[in-house]
């Protein structure tokens, strides 16, 4: 397709992140939310006696998931044929959006509601009805606010994580329908959100949702979310709709526990979600009567054939890795350019839509390396492997090879290693000077240095080798 895909990103990780990390508000914002979260998030995990081993299975399952792909997706659909559903197969994001466009239509109606969906985004699939006379209404509470401020999420979980509650009260008097308190409480806030959705929610006839898990034994999908908007837009329309990545098939059932102990804990803090929805095809006279299911492969059998970049596809978007990286809370997740956010859109997004898309090369760069995101991850995925892997393959600018096989030229010989460092000493010393109070890290140098001291300090050689003052202070 012509159109540019949600997570392709437009500009470059360096030059997106500049405005981001001069706002102020922006980052005072994500301190206090991504803290909060996270000190959740630590208390909750800390209850669980057996949660590496979680971990570990959790991972396995996954891992088995991709090892058997065809034939789970062959199962999931004959079971969930046979209980009603219509099963669809979206080869890319054109595909998936021209299939549920077609379906609404066929019902004859030009708004539909919609639960949080990371897929739907994805492919952007609010863009695409909008082009056939369409509204999608978003009903989860932060995507909400975020469609009403026309911007874009900014974080997995929490997607107007950006904004503050004073932000929010102007964005719903500017765009909410009968919007008309003056207070930015949140009690306020939520009960006049509240009343709008519900009058959408009696009116919708038709629903589109994603899932969580989708179980090939059985053929059901599942939806975890906190405020009840998902269950809804699961029973009141007569049509359902739901748009799921290949990757989120579990193969049995009783796989179902342990995510569901693993998820909550990851993503909101809690022992467990709020309202959990577990539905198999159609039920007479119960719930919507025309379930629709679209599998949506759009790059993941290419990413499941890397086998070092599989693993991204474990993801359970729970976002606990946002909530720890330093970089993330820095710039917040409009710099990633990608509805696919921080360390694991730094991962996701190059691969799905390979790196040469747009600015997606860049965001493998986009990283400290530090490791918390591998830390916390529920599923065990090894972002900074991957980081690295991703590096590795994308294509680097001529001097920087040419300086990266000097390097590696230098440091295989140890007499050619010992000439280098003293000649770095030597030539740092003048430099010094040029850094704040004669400290050792340079903030801006002259070409061709000043490309990496444009995002950040260069650290100037030690006055001292530790062989030299071993060699001064022990007299060999």
């Amino acid at each position: 397709m012509s159109r540019q895909l949600p997570i392709v990103a437009r500009t470059p990780f360096p030059r997106a992140a500049g405005p981001q990390l001069a706002d102020a508000q922006l980052r005072g914002n994500l301190r206090r939310a991504t803290r909060t979260i996270r000190d959740k998030r630590a208390a909750v995990v800390a209850e669980v006696p057996d949660w590496e081993l979680l971990r570990d299975r959790a991972a396995a399952v996954k891992d088995d998931v991709l090892d058997r792909l065809p034939q789970l997706l062959a199962q999931f659909e004959a079971a969930a044929t046979a209980a009603g559903a219509v099963v669809h197969h979206a080869a890319d994001a054109g595909r998936a959006n021209a299939v549920v466009a077609d379906l609404v239509r066929a019902q004859g109606v030009d708004q539909v509601v919609k639960v949080k969906s990371m897929a739907t985004q994805e492919i952007g699939l609010n863009e695409a009805l909008a082009a056939v006379g369409v509204t999608a209404i978003e009903t989860d509470l932060a995507e909400l606010i975020v469609q009403l401020a026309e911007d874009a999420p900014s974080h997995i979980l929490v997607p107007a994580v950006h904004y503050n509650r004073s932000q929010i009260r102007e964005i719903f008097a500017r765009r909410m329908p009968g919007f008309a308190a003056d207070s930015d409480e949140p009690a306020v806030l939520a009960a006049a959100a509240r009343a709008y959705l519900r009058r959408t929610f009696l009116a919708a006839r038709v629903a589109v949702c994603g899932a969580n898990f989708a179980v090939a034994e059985t053929g059901s999908l599942v939806i975890v979310e906190s405020e009840g908007n998902g269950r809804m837009c699961l029973t009141l329309p007569d049509t359902l709709i739901a748009v799921v990545g290949v990757e989120k098939l579990l193969p049995r059932f009783a796989d179902l526990g342990d995510f569901l102990r693993l998820l909550p804990r990851s993503s909101t803090g809690e022992r467990m979600n709020p309202y959990t929805s577990i539905f198999t095809g159609v039920t007479p006279g119960d719930g919507p009567q025309r379930l629709h299911i679209v599998l949506l492969d759009n790059g993941r059998t290419t990413v499941a054939a890397d086998p070092v970049g599989r693993a991204a596809l474990r993801c359970i978007r729970c976002s606990a890795c946002l909530n720890v990286c330093p970089v993330y809370e820095r710039v917040g997740g409009h710099a990633y350019g990608s509805v696919y956010p921080g360390p694991i859109g730094a991962i996701l997004s190059p691969q799905l839509t390979g790196q040469d898309a747009g600015a997606n090369r860049t965001l493998p760069y986009a990283s400290t390396l530090c490791g918390a995101c591998y830390d916390v991850c529920p599923v065990k995925i090894n972002i900074p492997e991957i980081l690295v892997h991703l590096r590795q393959a994308g294509k680097s600018p001529a001097a920087e090879r040419a300086a990266m096989g000097l390097l590696a030229w230098t440091m295989r010989d140890r007499r050619r290693w010992r000439a280098a460092l003293r000649a770095a000493r030597a030539g740092g010393r003048p430099l010094r000077a040029l850094t704040r109070r004669g400290g050792g890290r340079l903030r801006r140098a002259p070409w061709p240095l000043s490309a990496w001291t444009a995002h950040r300090d260069a650290p100037l050689p030690a006055a001292e080798s530790f062989r030299d003052w071993w060699s001064r202070t022990h007299g060999r």
